[in-house]
């Protein structure tokens, strides 16, 4: 492998090794570091020695080490690292295609129906792939199995078989013999060779499966709940204190989820945060699209400390110190994303939503009394058309809205989903809609998980940053690229505290 392609995007090896030397928990999922005496590759914040510099080896992913031959650190555990963010520099398809391929994309499909999902050729996309991160779609998706069953081996006592199915391999014999080649050792010897870990990881839900989705602090998590409680749908969602639970419809399959954030009271480099998840027996067949799409709606690939800083320089510092660490919400689901923005808006929100969902939405058996509808999907809301919902006393104007988008998502002519692009996105739904640029912003935001999403004409956000007209608003808020959507977020905020 080229030197060059061994080093990570932006950061040269000499910044890497200071990282390292540091431990510095800020650069944990940014990069790899490779020993080549072991044949061992570790997250910057290893407990284990650090080697001599010369043996060491820095890769921009795991895939990256992987191909160069190199195996994950039992001890910091690699597959925990929190991804990355979607504002690194990379190529957007090659970017959409990572995030598609961690989600399961590869899973039971060809590279050449990824690339027609993404618009490109095959060879296009795997060149890009290849130039971009350093390995072809294939060898990454093949990291990203391994990686989660070696997750699943290490932090539930679900059975090997269970554990390759849902890891994306599709049949046990080709997960045993690609776990032997890649990691030389046998699945059962990673459940046999890792020490208890120093977290809880028993789900307290009887038959749930606990799983981890590690995040870069700080995280605003009552912040993030208190929004989740002021829209959740009852029957679909729960919140309990800091816990929050949901239904869920992945891949085919239904369930519950619970999540809540585990972090330390007192965070020091190298120290794990996370936000525990359970999960229900239903789910596990889906469980890497299903993590993917968790850490979409919980905004968990974010680098608040670079946002942060970021916003602070743009003359945000106030409210930035004030709201360390805040998050964008994201979305279940695409077409959720855009019933929820629609249906809100007024005090009656909540109400509006928990009618569709009772009267459209799809009932399930969860084990979870309190849980067991879940939100219309696009197709549900498609046929039950715009009578039905005027029936449930939804305003004319908005269910027009609601039917076109459900139409247009149902038959594939409007895709959200992140990855896709996002100014084309807003200009569609605006045809599509009599929508304000708020609410296609809101939409694109959410469903596209895009950080930049800025409704300059919005006049309730002109008043929260004391800026009248949408053109000055629109020029003021480019020194917030590419983190608009929290400069906005923040100053909404700020506005509502002062109410």
């Amino acid at each position: 492998m080229p030197e060059l392609a061994a080093r990570p995007p932006r950061l040269r090896p000499d910044i890497c090794a200071r990282a390292l030397d540091a431990r510095d928990a800020r650069f944990d999922g940014i990069f790899v570091v490779a020993i080549t005496t072991t044949r061992i590759y570790c997250r910057p914040v290893c407990p284990a020695r650090v080697t001599y510099p010369e043996r060491r080896r820095f890769f921009a992913s795991a895939a990256a080490a992987e191909r160069a031959g190199y195996r994950p650190c039992l001890r910091c555990r690699p597959e925990l690292a929190p991804g990355r963010a979607l504002c690194d520099a990379i190529p957007r398809l090659a970017d959409a295609a990572a995030h598609r391929i961690g989600a399961g994309a590869l899973n039971g499909r060809s590279v050449a129906h990824l690339a027609r999902e993404l618009g490109v050729s095959e060879r296009h996309l795997r060149r890009a792939l290849e130039r971009e991160i350093g390995v072809s779609p294939l060898e990454l998706a093949q990291t990203h199995r391994l990686l989660l069953a070696k997750r699943l081996l290490a932090d539930t006592t679900l059975p090997v078989t269970r554990v390759a199915y849902a890891s994306g391999f599709q049949s046990l014999r080709r997960f045993n013999a690609v776990f032997r080649e890649r990691y030389r050792m046998s699945p059962s010897a990673v459940r046999r060779r890792t020490s208890a870990p120093d977290i809880v990881t028993r789900a307290p839900t009887p038959d749930f499966v606990r799983l981890t989705l590690a995040y870069r602090p700080p995280l605003a998590w009552d912040l993030l709940i208190a929004q989740l409680a002021r829209e959740s749908i009852p029957g679909v969602e729960l919140v309990d204190g800091r816990r929050y639970g949901r239904t869920m419809r992945m891949a085919g399959r239904t369930g519950v989820i619970f999540a809540e954030d585990a972090a330390p009271a007192h965070r020091t480099n190298g120290a794990k945060c996370f936000v525990n998840v359970d999960v229900s027996p239903s789910l596990v067949p889906a469980l890497m699209p299903l993590l993917a799409r968790l850490r979409q709606l919980f905004d968990l690939d974010a680098e608040p400390t670079t946002i942060d800083a970021h916003l602070e320089q743009g003359g945000l510092g106030p409210l930035v110190r004030r709201r360390r660490g805040v998050r964008i919400l994201g979305a279940a689901d695409g077409f959720e994303a855009a019933l929820r923005t629609l249906l809100a808006g007024d005090g009656a929100a909540r109400e509006r939503l928990r009618r569709v969902a009772l009267a459209i939405g799809e009932r399930i058996d969860s084990g979870v009394p309190e849980l067991g509808v879940l939100v219309p999907s696009d197709a549900r809301v498609a046929e039950a058309g715009a009578s039905r919902l005027a029936e449930l006393g939804i305003p004319r104007r908005r269910v027009d809205a609601v039917v076109a988008i459900a139409r247009a998502v149902s038959d594939g002519t409007l895709r959200l989903e992140p990855g896709v692009n996002a100014a084309t996105t807003m200009r569609a739904l605006m045809e599509l809609a009599p929508l304000t640029e708020r609410v296609a912003s809101e939409i694109v935001m959410r469903a596209l998980y895009w950080p930049d999403a800025f409704p300059a004409s919005d006049r309730a956000l002109q008043d929260a940053a004391g800026i009248r007209g949408t053109r000055q608003l629109r020029a003021h808020a480019e020194q917030w690229r590419p983190w608009r959507a929290y400069a906005g977020l923040h100053l909404r905020l700020e506005a509502a505290a002062r109410a």
